[in-house]
């Protein structure tokens, strides 16, 4: 039986890049050594680090105004080290909250400065349902965040905001699964485990103006200008984790690029939802304007028939496809890595428990 991962992250990784990686594991290019044991510091390794964010600024078009560097700590460290590197005490920032990880963006922001919650969508029951259409942004804000994709209510922005100030956004679930204009951002992050590798790699993108502005000392471990002058390489960096990202940014060379990648994510999800509207067992959980294309939340119709479509779905391999705790039901996470093959087989299941249950 093949097994299906829909796992919101750690998440789904494209087949050839594990097979790579585990082979690396063993003898990393014919060293005779293994990846995992490999000093970050030697000949063999140091390529790899300059490999991926080569591989990276190619395939999002990224200038050589911004720094592009790999740390650690997760998206969830960025949310103090991004208003910790440009926003001073006494400026203001306008933020967004689409969503768990957006309000817990702002908690930490408000310890650096002035936070201004420009829109909210939350709504009695703490769910997010929506994206916010309008924004009433602060005149002379420093900058504008937003969370692009909202993993756990499957919300995601198609159109990003237009504003003279730069765009800050939590990119973690999205990145590289759209064609995105850099030049409109100040900052991009995003925890790697979705869509560009495993846990323990965090890509920041970085507009190098921005920095040095502010009127604090900040540690030198957090400022971004420290990794930016050392090629992420200032510590020992998560090394085992950028190997496998450097894989994954190939696989998508090799695979057409972002512009193949958006096609087909957009085409994936268009199928599941399609079945999601039709299927009379089955609810979307957000406006269908706003609907993610990474993760699709969904719930039965019929509370009493949740646990029978999750023991049909285990029974045909899927894995991690229950909904977050805060809103139930089922979610499919539908990556880049994830094939067609995996969208179909969650259809069929929906279809053949429509004959069962209908």
């Amino acid at each position: 039986m093949t097994t299906w991962n829909f796992s919101s992250g750690p998440a789904i990784l494209p087949r050839p890049v594990v097979e790579k990686a585990a082979a690396a594991v063993l003898d990393f290019k014919g060293s005779g050594i293994g990846v995992l044991e490999c000093s970050h510091r030697s000949k063999l390794y140091e390529p790899v680090v300059a490999s991926a964010e080569a591989r990276l600024r190619k395939l999002m078009g990224i200038s050589d105004e911004y720094g592009v560097i790999f740390v650690q700590g997760g998206a969830s460290q960025q949310f103090a080290q991004v208003p910790m590197n440009i926003l001073a005490s006494t400026e203001t920032a306008d933020y967004t909250d689409t969503g768990t990880w957006a309000s817990k963006a702002i908690k930490e922001a408000k310890l650096f400065g002035n936070i201004n919650v420009v829109a909210s969508t939350q709504e009695a029951d703490g769910t997010y349902r929506s994206i916010p259409k309008m924004l009433l942004l602060t005149p002379g804000a420093k900058y504008l965040h937003v969370t692009s994709n909202n993993t756990i209510f499957g919300t995601q922005i198609h159109e990003f905001p237009k504003t003279r100030v730069p765009l800050v956004s939590d990119m973690s679930s999205d990145i590289c699964s759209r064609v995105v204009d850099v030049s409109k951002f100040g900052v991009i992050y995003a925890g790697a485990q979705k869509n560009l590798g495993p846990s323990g790699v965090t890509v920041v993108i970085v507009r190098k103006d921005l920095l040095g502005k502010v009127d604090r000392k900040i540690p030198t471990m957090l400022d971004y200008r420290t990794h930016i002058d050392n090629g992420s390489m200032f510590n020992t960096p998560p090394a085992f984790g950028i190997f496998v990202l450097d894989l994954v940014l190939e696989w998508m060379e090799e695979n057409g690029g972002i512009p193949a990648m958006e096609a087909k994510n957009k085409a994936k999800a268009a199928r599941l939802y399609a079945e999601i509207d039709r299927n009379p067992l089955f609810k979307g959980t957000v406006e269908v304007e706003d609907r993610s294309l990474m993760n699709v939340c969904f719930l039965t119709a019929n509370k009493e028939h949740e646990k029978a479509f999750m023991d049909l779905g285990k029974s045909r391999g899927f894995v991690d496809f229950n909904g977050h705790r805060s809103v139930g039901g089922f979610r499919a996470s539908i990556y880049n890595a994830m094939p067609d093959a995996g969208v179909d087989a969650m259809i069929e299941a929906m279809k053949d428990f429509e004959k069962s249950h209908g």
